[in-house]
């Protein structure tokens, strides 16, 4: 239980060290949508862990209900993450995001493939990414494994 309580800690966290607007916790907590749509999908990860697949699809199916925001219960998600106006965000079920990443509206890890292997992209821990028409650094050699660098480690 207190690691659970030391996640949830870390994204509110998250939240006040990526957003210049977060004025209190309480307005965070009944605020933030992506802050709402990343503990939801850390419920439905939960049970999608342990083979409760239907379950945490309808959990995440609530979330993206409630929030715009889609985070496929199967994607792995580090501590630290925040989506800042979330609306239009898709995560999908083999998209690993590493810690501390910040995601704006509309970035959609999406699927590059049909078949049933790895097929959605990585995020590297602390990096950011948004839908502005400015390019990004090309993927690493890594590419076969979809990864994407920290854009500022170019």
């Amino acid at each position: 239980m207190r690691e659970v309580l030391t996640l949830l800690r870390r994204d509110i966290q998250a939240v006040f060290e990526r957003d210049p607007a977060a004025r209190s916790t309480l307005e965070v907590l009944l605020c933030y949508p992506g802050l709402h749509a990343i503990w939801m999908h850390r419920i439905a990860h939960w049970l999608w862990r342990r083979r409760f697949y239907l379950l945490g699809r309808f959990v995440s199916h609530v979330a993206r209900w409630l929030t715009g925001i889609e985070i496929h219960p199967g994607a792995v998600i580090g501590p630290g993450f925040f989506i800042d106006h979330g609306m239009g965000v898709v995560i999908g079920e083999t998209a690993t995001v590493g810690d501390r990443c910040l995601l704006y509206q509309g970035v959609v890890l999406g699927g590059t493939s049909l078949e049933k292997k790895k097929r959605h992209p990585d995020l590297d821990p602390l990096p950011f990414a948004h839908t502005d028409p400015y390019p990004y650094p090309q993927a690493t050699p890594a590419a076969q494994a979809h990864r994407y660098p920290h854009p500022l480690a170019v």
